[in-house]
């Protein structure tokens, strides 16, 4: 890769948004470009009609390793204003993914560490492959993963999160799945057919229902009970006043008739 070439890369095919992190010679590790860049891919995406859903994987063998060595050294060294500042860019780059109307799905290979780690779970779905491996090891160095503990919280138990946060271990793919940091785990040589099959599976389903349901999974952190079946409420009638929900119901009611006749 040259200094020339983009660190992300944007491509969208029947209506699939592929977003890869593109310094393989790094291991796709984070700095101020990437994070830049797959904001303004994911604000572009989010304008596309077209697009059902995005997949943000890596270029080469890993998915992504974390923050790199001069990313890590610009920290050592930059003022409490300038670690603010980078620290809240990685922030909206979590909080765009939540807030974005389409699934976000990770597809990963190879390792997915500390910040990339994060960035994974950050997203609504995780497929990984069967050599993935999954870890924060910011403690190793005495930093601690702030940010990403709040995405991790709500993934697995508080035992389970408390273990992976303070001994910094990675784990496999097989256990990730198992403590709920992935949805599938597919074979190594199977990887990308089984991950264009999943993705294809959001083109059968309504983009509108999709949003909403996101909108509204994610409304309901924090709340009571009683308020979440409110936000469910105000929820469900905007879906049955949707163009989908109606043209929907309209071919359910008409096969269902021609069943009966």
């Amino acid at each position: 890769m040259t200094d020339s070439e983009p660190v992300v890369l944007l491509a969208i095919e029947e209506g699939i948004a592929r977003v890869t992190l593109n310094r393989p010679e790094k291991r796709n590790a984070l700095n101020d470009a990437v994070v830049s860049e797959l904001k303004a891919a994911l604000i572009s995406v989010e304008k596309n009609d077209a697009v059902r859903v995005v997949v943000i994987t890596g270029a080469g063998h890993d998915f992504c390793s974390g923050a790199d060595l001069a990313a890590l050294q610009k920290i050592s060294t930059a003022s409490v204003s300038e670690n603010v500042a980078d620290a809240q860019s990685l922030m909206e780059l979590f909080l765009l993914i939540r807030r974005l109307r389409l699934p976000v799905v990770a597809a990963v290979r190879g390792k997915a560490l500390a910040g990339g780690c994060g960035l994974a779970t950050a997203c609504d779905l995780v497929l990984a492959a069967s050599s993935a491996r999954f870890g924060y090891p910011e403690v190793k160095i005495g930093f601690v993963p702030a940010m990403v503990m709040a995405i991790l919280r709500r993934n697995v138990s508080e035992k389970r999160a408390f273990e992976m946060l303070t001994l910094g271990a990675e784990i496999e793919a097989q256990e990730a799945e198992r403590l709920g940091l992935v949805n599938k785990v597919f074979p190594d040589e199977h990887f990308a057919e089984q991950v264009d099959l999943y993705l294809r599976g959001f083109s059968k389903v309504s983009s509108s229902a999709v949003a909403l349901s996101k909108n509204l999974l994610y409304q309901m952190d924090g709340l009571a009970f009683g308020d979440a079946l409110e936000a469910g409420v105000d929820v469900n009638v905007i879906a049955r006043m949707s163009e989908d929900c109606q043209e929907g119901i309209a071919r359910f009611l008409k096969g269902g008739k021609k069943q009966t006749e």
